[in-house]
């Protein structure tokens, strides 16, 4: 108890600074007055602090006032028991005391909650049994003989009972008996006859272990009540609905008497309804709901009727109480709201869902399920069997207007009145399948050779069962065609140009891939169809005819048609186009000229034209043409220049007469070709510049060439003219076979050739001069006079003036 009080003491300290905090303790039963039951400690400094009992529940005088005391600074509070304790766990096991702290202006309140424990050494009497005057027993003389007449309740089992008090006659008219079970029956006799007598019965009870307990029983026997209290109405059966609350009114009974009171007296207790002590008037306890409560639908009540003043004058009235369900709630179920997907490919009996309802005002009631359909109205893709929403149909989205949201309601009714239903919103959504491959039909195409980029050839049409039919992307696989195909719409268009003659056909193989035909975005479906563009020949290339230019001369006979030339013409890049047509479109006078096929052929049998005397020449323009089904046709002009020679017979004679040419003479065709030069294009570019440039340095040369020879000029002098002149002239003779020089004038010295600045005797080197080394370079040079030649040396250059 001492290592206790600290963990009391902090609760105590708690307990000063919280309100209204509660304290548990249990004790047993066996605790006698006196016992301490609970001890506080509150710290209070300033005032004399007070410890109050406000009040005990249930009401008894077990507890005493509580008392506090000082002790070591602190204030000690103490609970026990009062001198008339008599604890009894069977009797009441649980006691509230609420206690009151005040300390100055400080007050709190606390709960002390006091638990009684059994104790299984005491002994197990108590109540007025174990009382020295007993437990009475007040019983009818009518009492039925050999019925129990009161029931001993005692804690355990395996106690035996034994009635240890004499039961001698006459002034018992039987024994009284008890079993095990603590049942005390009337005697075999009855006690007809034995009213108001009191009967005193010792009873040991005996336990395990040696224990035991003494008891006393006081049988009462009451006299047959009078006739004065009666219930002048017979039983009666009542019929309430379940929907009275507690304290509804159900009937109210009458009896005749004075002084007269009522209480229920089968069933006991009465967990459902309550009579008026003294109004009489039978009430409800309890709600009556049936689904809580399934045995409250037919209860037998009992009420007796009695004067309070004499209790054994008294009457019984035996009546039937209904109650009747009141359907108040709708059925509700689970789930109370469907919302579902299920793809088409669902197979028909599938289980969509089961719903599961129950009736609250009256649970395991049968209920009727009804579907109805919404969108589309008249829709049997789904049925519901019992609860079970099944598929009913194939669910196919492939044709339009049939993969819907199927909106429709589940209507729940049960069967009470009123009749009340639930609706279960269903919302079955049927998502797609892409089940189908798309398709599409080979086809050939036809295209022009000259076609221009971006023609069309024509449409790819795939078909697709899925729904929508047309969610079809194109594409092609491979290969490097000029062709494309519209991703969308799959059309084939030309991208590049063709040419019949490299590629007469293609085969193009189209891809079809299909999409938003599946729930899932990234399922599709895919195939091919293989189309044929053949190219159609386009007459694109004109003839060529070889030589493009042809000069014939052609001796002609009078009367005789000749064949000049056979123009020669073909397609270099179609060789296989054969059929030509071909006309003359100029130089053909007087008609001399006509083609047959390709041959030109000179005719001479014009009548009334006259014969020529003399040459003649022709410039023929022949148009060569395609001919054949291609379109367009092109042509080609060759230039044919035809030379007529009139062919005369010779004759022996000088007369007039005419001799033609044997008709057996063939014609000489002569062929005269003339080959000139054309240089290409480029040759002609560099050949202009280059001389241009050669010009160019041409004219600078001389220019600087000019300027040299003015400076010259004008550094020269005329002494040394003169003694250069004189030197010469002094030798004896003239100068024979001497070439002269030419003599130079310039502007600035007309008179004079050449002036030096001075002259010694001696030679010059000709590089001091170089416009006269360029002038003149004689080399080995004899002078021839008169008298003698003069000799000179070969490599000095020298300047000679007449």
């Amino acid at each position: 108890m001492v290592l206790l009080r600290p963990l009391v003491l902090l609760l105590a300290l708690l307990v000063s600074d919280l309100y209204c905090l509660s304290w548990f303790i249990d004790v047993s039963e066996s605790q006698g007055p006196g016992a301490t039951l609970q001890s506080f400690s509150f710290n209070c400094s300033s005032y004399i602090p007070t410890l109050e009992l406000l009040h005990v529940q249930p009401p008894t005088t077990f507890f005493n006032p509580p008392s506090l005391t000082r002790w070591q600074g602190t204030y000690v509070g103490k609970m026990t028991l009062s001198s008339s304790a008599r604890l009894d766990a069977l009797t009441v096991n649980h006691y509230e005391l609420q206690l009151r702290f005040t300390c100055g202006n400080h007050v709190t309140e606390g709960r002390l909650s006091v638990d009684v424990q059994r104790d299984p050494n005491r002994d197990q009497c108590s109540g007025r049994f174990a009382s020295p005057a007993g437990e009475i027993i007040q019983v009818r003389e009518t009492v039925t003989p050999g019925t129990p007449l009161y029931t001993l309740l005692l804690p355990g089992q395996g106690a035996q009972m034994n009635i240890t008090s004499a039961q001698d006659p006459p002034y018992f008219p039987g024994p009284f008996s008890i079993d095990g079970q603590g049942q005390l029956w009337a005697p075999s006799q009855g006690l007809k006859g034995q009213a108001q007598k009191v009967f005193q019965l010792q009873i040991l009870v005996t336990f395990g272990q040696g224990r035991s307990c003494r008891g006393m029983l006081m049988v009462k026997v009451l006299p047959v009540p009078s006739s004065q209290v009666s219930f002048p109405q017979q039983a009666q059966n009542i019929t309430i609905p379940e929907n009275l609350v507690p304290g509804s009114k159900v009937a109210q009974v009458h009896a005749q008497g004075f002084d007269v009171r009522y209480e229920i007296v089968s069933p006991v207790p009465c967990r459902l309804f309550s009579i008026g002590r003294v109004d009489s008037v039978v009430r409800t306890t309890a709600p009556l709901e049936l689904a809580q409560a399934p045995d409250a639908a037919v209860t037998r009540l009992r009420v007796k009727a009695f004067e309070q003043l004499r209790p054994w004058d008294s009457a019984e009235l035996d009546f039937r109480v209904d109650v009747q369900s009141v359907n108040r709630w709708p059925p509700r179920c689970l789930p109370a709201l469907l919302v579902t997907q299920i793809p088409e490919t669902t197979l028909v009996g599938t289980v969509v869902n089961t719903f599961t309802c129950t009736d609250p005002d009256s649970p395991g009631s049968t209920l009727d399920y009804q579907l109805l359909f919404h969108s589309p109205a008249s829709a049997s893709s789904l049925c519901l069997r019992d609860r079970v929403l099944e598929v009913n149909d194939t669910l196919d989205c492939d044709v339009p207007g049939t993969c819907l949201q199927h909106t429709a309601s589940i209507l729940v009714l049960d069967s009470g009145q009123p009749l009340m239903a639930t609706k279960v919103p269903v919302l079955v959504m049927v998502t797609p399948v892409n089940e189908f491959s798309p398709t599409c039909v080979s086809r050939t195409f036809r295209v022009r050779e000259d076609a221009r980029p971006h023609t069309l050839l024509g449409s790819v049409v795939g078909t697709d069962l899925d729904y929508p039919h047309n969610s079809i992307e194109y594409s092609t696989s491979g290969g490097s065609a000029p062709f494309a195909v519209d991703r969308l719409n799959g059309e084939v268009r030309l991208l590049g140009p063709l040419d019949y003659e490299l590629q007469k056909s293609y085969r193009l193989t189209v891809l079809l891939t299909d999409h938003s035909q599946d729930q899932d975005p990234t399922c599709h479906r895919s195939g091919s169809c293989t189309i044929t563009i053949e190219v159609e020949d386009v007459n694109d290339h004109a003839p060529e005819c070889e030589p493009p230019f042809q000069e014939l001369t052609v001796y002609a006979h009078l009367g005789r048609s000749l064949e000049v030339t056979t123009v020669s013409c073909r397609v270099a890049q179609e060789p296989q186009r054969l059929a030509f047509s071909y006309r003359i479109v100029g130089g053909n006078s007087q008609s001399r000229f006509s083609l047959q096929g390709a041959v030109l052929v000179h005719n001479d049998l014009l009548l009334g034209s006259p014969w020529p005397e003399q040459p003649h020449t022709y410039e023929l323009l022949i148009c060569v043409a395609d001919a054949g089904p291609s379109a367009p046709h092109l042509s080609t002009t060759a230039t044919v220049i035809v030379h007529i020679v009139p062919w005369r017979a010779s004759t022996g004679a000088t007369s007039t007469h005419r001799t033609t040419v044997p008709s057996r003479m063939t014609p000489l065709l002569v062929t005269d070709t003339e080959v000139f030069w054309q240089p290409e294009p480029w040759f002609v570019v560099v050949l202009t510049v280059t001389g241009a440039l050669l010009l160019l340095g041409l004219g600078w040369f001389l220019s600087w060439l000019l300027r040299r020879l003015t400076q010259v000029l004008q550094t020269s002098s005329k002494p040394t003219q003169a003694l250069l002149l004189n030197s010469i002239q002094g030798t004896k003779g003239s100068i024979e076979g001497f070439v002269e020089a030419p003599r130079m004038e310039t502007p600035q010295a007309p008179s004079s050739v050449m002036s030096l600045h001075h002259f010694d005797g001696r030679a010059q080197d000709s590089r001091e001069f170089p416009f006269f080394q360029t002038i003149l370079h004689l080399g080995p040079l004899s002078l021839q006079t008169s008298s003698q030649y003069l000799c000179l040396p070969p490599d000095i250059h020298y300047l000679l003036f007449p």
